[in-house]
């Protein structure tokens, strides 16, 4: 599991530096965007993602690493906004809110390594596809509880979802990485 901690660190670090480059040419304007914008935000990379594994022409040069990316970075947001409400201006500096960016994502990488103890590395024996998947599959998911409002019956709410997300596209990122 140390590597696993190794490899996440670096793809986060990979996701931190762009998230700090775009805090930096357009502020956080981002801090604007509702709850379903960010969910529709990461359900465009994901099926631009799936698109890519399953057709053999490509029209634009971005392949699945850059959309990877943005899930994770779109998710983060996610979990900043349900915490800190969403904004009617920019309200955060750089630094405030790349300090709300990990502490978030020190919570979702204590997530991954309780899940990934007790599933015992599952994730290294699945497909990038999968993975796809599964974030499509959350996706879904998170859709649906907002189209209920947030009301759930016996469903983990949003943020779980969200963190899910991040950790999926984390292996999927560890898996390309090192092919």
């Amino acid at each position: 599991m140390q590597q696993t901690s190794q490899q996440y660190d670096a793809v986060i670090h990979t996701c931190r530096e762009l998230f700090l480059k775009k805090a930096q040419d357009y502020g956080t304007a981002w801090r604007i965007l509702r709850l379903p914008s960010l969910t529709d935000q990461i359900f465009i990379k994901a099926q631009r993602i799936r698109s890519l594994q399953q057709n053999d022409v490509r029209k634009v040069d971005e392949g699945e690493q850059s959309e990877f990316i943005g899930i994770i970075n779109y998710a983060i947001m996610a979990l900043i906004q349900i915490k800190k409400g969403v904004a009617e201006q920019p309200d955060l500096t750089a630094e405030e809110a790349i300090a709300l960016y990990d502490a978030e994502v020190a919570i979702t990488k204590k997530l991954m390594e309780d899940k990934n103890h007790d599933y015992g590395e599952a994730w290294r024996d699945m497909r990038v596809s999968s993975l796809t998947d599964l974030i499509l599959q959350k996706l879904l998911r998170v859709k649906q509880i907002e189209d209920n409002q947030g009301a759930t019956l016996v469903s983990e709410g949003v943020d779980a979802n969200y963190q899910d997300m991040i950790n999926y596209a984390v292996f999927a990122l560890i898996h390309l990485n090192s092919e």
